[in-house]
């Protein structure tokens, strides 16, 4: 029976300590070993000393077979993991030449001048396998040392992640021969954790051992994710997709999307299959659903612009709300939140518009309209629809889950042609 093996992340940085950076890469990195069935253990963050890197690693390789580093591989007096590898291998620096030759091309590409410092950043621990890194100067390490295998890759995600991705994950699987692994991604709005789990208990009691349902939540919504470990069983994937159609049934309109696929993308697709444009009018989120949608590729198909109306006089002058309406009701009201969603779809000349007006914080509530109240709308041509929510996290949650709230809107109207 294959060997499964326990990971640990070590991540290093005083910037990451003091707050200056944010830590993306722990969590990418347990994400992507989870699919190879490798389980995370623990996730360590030192500063940039010698003697708490080694601690860490003398810890780590206590508690795990994989241990993945970042961090510290810069070519500045500060970035201090390939010495201190070396010396905790019992090894040296050789000049590696091919990956001299990736940091000369490097510099070619971009029609740079090379320095020394970058130079040095091709010599590497002799008794390390170089991991290539093709996206930047410093290449990665691949340790073996009694049973362990230690991995050190750049701090800067992006070059981590083709790293990762291209040769370290590819690398394990073969090194521990990891048994198969499935995974099929259910993602859900509009039903919180507790009420999904409730309503899915009798389905979910009944996968056999060899699957497992994780529930995944974040604002608004629950990924749920069924892992099927191998059991000598032909047809691991089959077995599993067997047991979709009743989650699909017990789940209906809640269920957006399968896969890895976020709320805006999936109603981009909606929106591109039925030929359907979009616009905006934010006035709470400021430009935040516009922000989402375009953050999805060839979104220009189907989102044509927005029109931030934070003040009132742009609501009037812009998309036409009526005076008297804002006098009489407020601009958190919806009588305004559908004058807004109409004006847009008039204004930028599209099919479908959706709208935001709410109190996002910390303060501009009062006790008959509280921070956290939003109204939200969708409009098309044959219908305006406003839904009011409340939600009260701070400032920036507020906006987030009023976000999800208005596409999850938009994606429940939209008419089926």
């Amino acid at each position: 029976m294959p060997h499964i093996p326990d990971a640990e992340i070590i991540t290093i940085g005083d910037e990451l300590l003091y707050g200056q950076v944010i830590d993306t890469n722990s969590a990418f990195m347990g994400q992507e070993l989870g699919k190879l069935g490798i389980r995370v253990r623990q996730i360590t963050s030192v500063s940039d000393r010698a003697d708490e890197i080694v601690q860490a690693l003398d810890a780590a390789r206590t508690r795990a077979q994989v241990v993945l580093i970042t961090g510290g591989l810069g070519p500045t007096k500060d970035d201090l993991t390939k010495n201190i590898l070396t010396d905790y291998f019992h090894t040296e620096l050789v000049l590696n030449e091919a990956s001299l030759r990736d940091v000369e091309a490097i510099f070619a590409r971009f029609n740079r001048p090379m320095m020394e410092v970058n130079r040095q950043q091709a010599f590497l621990p002799a008794s390390c396998t170089p991991v290539r890194n093709v996206v930047g100067t410093a290449p990665g390490m691949w340790f073996e040392d009694e049973g362990v295998v230690f991995v050190s890759m750049p701090g800067v995600p992006f070059e981590m992640k083709r790293m990762l991705t291209d040769t370290v994950l590819p690398r394990l699987k073969r090194h521990f021969q990891t048994p198969p692994i499935e995974h099929i991604v259910v993602q859900t709005v509009g039903l919180g954790e507790s009420f999904l789990a409730e309503k899915i208990a009798a389905w979910e009691d009944a996968l056999p051992a060899n699957m497992k349902l994780a529930y995944l939540p974040y604002l608004g919504g629950v990924r749920l994710r069924l892992t099927g470990h191998a059991d000598g069983q032909p047809d691991l994937r089959g077995r599993m997709e067997a047991r979709m159609p009743e989650l699909r049934a017990l789940l209906g309109d809640f269920i957006f999307a399968e896969g890895e696929v976020p709320l805006e993308a999936a109603v981009g697709q909606l929106l591109a299959a039925r030929g359907l444009t979009l616009g905006t009018a934010e006035s709470c989120t400021g430009g935040y659903i516009a922000h989402k949608l375009t953050s999805v590729p060839g979104s220009s198909r189907y989102f044509l612009g927005s029109i931030i109306s934070y003040h009132n006089d742009i609501k009037v002058k812009e998309l036409g709300v009526l005076p008297e309406s804002l006098a009489a009701h407020g601009a958190v009201s919806e009588e305004v939140v559908r004058q807004m969603a109409e004006g847009a779809r008039r204004r930028l000349g599209v099919d479908v518009a959706i709208a935001t007006s709410g109190i996002a914080g910390p303060d501009g509530g009062t006790e008959e309209k509280p921070v956290g109240t939003f109204w939200l709308a969708y409009a098309d041509e044959h219908q305006t629809v406003a839904r009011k929510i409340t939600f009260n996290r701070g400032r920036q949650l507020n906006i987030e889950y009023a976000t999800t709230s208005v596409l999850n809107l938009l994606r429940q109207s939209l008419p089926t042609r």
